[in-house]
């Protein structure tokens, strides 16, 4: 068969072997180049490579070109990702629990061939978190996609919503009817991503896990509470929502000891201002999502922490730890 149409692609077969088999640990000399080529039905000779390897320079490629003895070797240099932005990418995705496990595969996959096969190898090597929850609703990141697109639409959604019962059986909320709402941001916290959105039917701003949502619809055009949502600091949002658990926003006064600093400024941001006090403690005022997730992120620290107030809320934390410690009293035997 006449080699001559194939000759047309000689150089897009000369890009593709550089970025699938090259890089600096592994260049192609021009032998190798050579008999690849006519493997693939493509004749060329020595000059003809130097040539082509000078055309796609000037087209933009990084091709790198290294003496090894009396053998010129050639490689991919400079990619749209280097290695270790990619490894990184990796990690995100085999650590994330909103991503399924045959999506984790897939999108690797392609991060793959965004490198040589050689380092390619190399990132399935990286992290992986043995027996990791992964999401089991894969519908979620073609549902991501829709989200967005309801956004950038200004359209209303509805939705079904799920929580799973003791059996560990799906159980729809609201005894299966539909929400209704204003979709305006998506947000990433606690390893789940959240749909912010405005609920007319309680006039508020809410979040929910996208990941628990169901049969998402076209509710039509003209999203509601734009005022609402353009008054919201969405960091000061994540940050008063611990486990993005609803709950009355409250600005509480706490008390720390100086050895939290770290662990303080972590969960509040580097602009959180903590005021030096007495006995090695400092304070910090903030708003809070007053309810049990807050409870338990102050018990984190044991005697290290005190609320101190508004009254209400030390109030509600008493209440919490005395509900624990009764799940703990010891059990009495009825006398005979």
């Amino acid at each position: 068969m006449s080699r001559a149409p194939r000759q047309k692609q000689k150089l897009l077969l000369l890009r593709q072997y550089l970025e699938q088999n090259t890089d600096e640990e592994h260049p192609a000399s021009t032998a190798e180049l050579i008999a690849w080529l006519d493997g693939q039905g493509v004749s060329a000779e020595r000059k003809s490579i130097y040539d082509d390897m000078e055309t796609l320079r000037d087209f933009g490629l990084d091709v790198v070109k290294i003496r090894r003895g009396n053998q010129s070797g050639w490689y991919l240099g400079e990619r749209p990702f280097q290695l270790a932005e990619l490894r990184l990418l990796v990690d995100a995705i085999q650590s994330s629990r909103f991503l399924t496990k045959k999506k984790s595969l897939e999108l690797i996959g392609k991060l793959e061939h965004l490198t040589s096969k050689e380092q390619a190898r190399g990132l399935r090597r990286q992290l992986w978190v043995k027996n990791r929850i992964k999401s089991m609703n894969e519908s979620i990141y073609y549902l991501v996609d829709e989200l967005h697109a309801a956004i950038v639409g200004d359209r209303r959604i509805s939705f079904h919503y799920f929580t799973y019962n003791p059996r560990g059986q799906r159980e729809l909320r609201r005894g299966g009817a539909r929400y209704r709402v204003s979709p305006w941001a998506l947000l990433w916290d606690n390893e789940n991503y959240y749909l912010v959105a405005f609920d007319a039917s309680s006039a508020s701003i809410r979040h929910f896990r996208v990941d628990k949502m169901l049969s998402v619809q076209d509710d039509g055009p003209g999203r509601e509470g734009r005022e609402l949502f353009q008054a919201m600091d969405m960091s000061a949002y994540t940050n008063a929502h611990f486990g993005m658990f609803s709950g009355e926003t409250t600005l509480v006064r706490m008390e720390f000891k100086s050895s939290l600093a770290g662990a303080v400024i972590d969960r509040f941001g580097s602009d959180a201002m903590l005021v030096p006090g007495e006995n090695g403690c400092f304070t910090l005022s903030a708003n809070v999502a007053v309810n049990e997730p807050f409870f338990a992120w102050l018990c984190t620290f044991g005697g290290d922490v005190r609320l101190l107030g508004p009254e209400s809320a030390v109030e509600a934390m008493r209440a919490h730890i005395e509900k624990i410690r009764a799940r703990y009293e010891p059990i009495k035997e009825e006398s005979e």
